[in-house]
């Protein structure tokens, strides 16, 4: 299968998945465009109601593509205002399930964590397998998810837990938290899921896209959208400064190499 994020309708169950199994579905620029593509092609297809957002391979998503080599944002890493800039533009790619009209049913399996954690918490519904671990480790490595939604989802004193300490939950704790919806077996996930979406398409189009917008809405009036907003104002800031850990850490990545310095790392946090 050829492209990065792929699509095609199943019924009134537009699917959009992510291909790039050999990285993990790591998130780089080229999947991103891809993505963006593939949900404004599923949010705009006439004939279906619902989209079903999944992956191929062992991993749903696992967060930002680190180990890519960007010389052009090397050339901004510590001005706070570019990066500022940047992480809107990652946090408008994280808010597109959300901004969709049909609502969004996400699929996961295997990690679902950084960038790809907040991707499935953007989705309206998630299915997750019961391999499926969820976590925002970033802050291990002095950085931090640009976009702070956890704590609308889970709760203020779990989400502080998970979001100082960048500990990964497994699936059934995070159907505990209500952080998502339903946990199958591995091997009957892509099944449930496309059922759980097929029954969600027995709505009418029209009642889900308003139900959608007014629960939006009530998050939005809420204040949802200006924590997102207030995040990334200070978020910019940390990632632009040059931390005791963030340098220590890339030091780390010089002399070991990515894989070595992130499970040197990891490890310390072990219980």
């Amino acid at each position: 299968m050829d492209g990065l994020a792929l699509y095609h309708a199943d019924g009134k169950v537009g699917v959009v998945t992510l291909n790039r199994p050999d990285k993990l579905n790591a998130i780089n620029p080229e999947l991103k465009e891809a993505l963006l593509a593939s949900l404004r092609v599923a949010d705009d297809d006439a004939a279906t109601s619902v989209v079903l957002l999944r992956a191929n391979g062992r991993s749903f998503c696992v967060g930002y593509d680190i180990g890519r080599k960007s010389p052009e944002r090397d050339t901004w890493r510590h001005d706070a205002i570019r990066y500022s800039q940047h992480l809107r533009e990652v946090v408008a790619f994280e808010l597109a399930p959300w901004d969709m009209k049909k609502p969004v049913v996400a699929e996961v399996q295997g990690h679902a964590l950084g960038g790809g954690c907040e991707l499935a918490m953007m989705c309206d519904l998630t299915i997750a397998a019961d391999d499926a671990t969820f976590g925002e480790p970033e802050i291990r490595f002095s950085t931090a998810g640009p976009a702070l939604v956890m704590p609308w989802f889970i709760g203020l004193k779990k989400a502080r837990e998970l979001l100082y300490l960048g500990d990964t939950i497994g699936a059934q704790e995070a159907l505990s938290l209500g952080m998502v919806n339903r946990v199958v077996p591995r091997d009957e996930l892509a099944a449930q899921a496309m059922k759980f979406a097929k029954r969600l398409a027995l709505i009418s189009a029209e009642a889900l896209a308003v139900v959608k917008l007014a629960i939006n809405r009530g998050a939005e009036m809420a204040g949802f959208r200006n924590a997102v907003n207030s995040g990334v104002d200070l978020l910019g800031p940390l990632y632009a400064a040059r931390t005791a850990a963030g340098t220590e850490f890339r030091d780390a990545v010089q002399a070991l190499g990515l894989g070595a310095a992130l499970k040197a790392r990891m490890d310390q946090f072990k219980e």
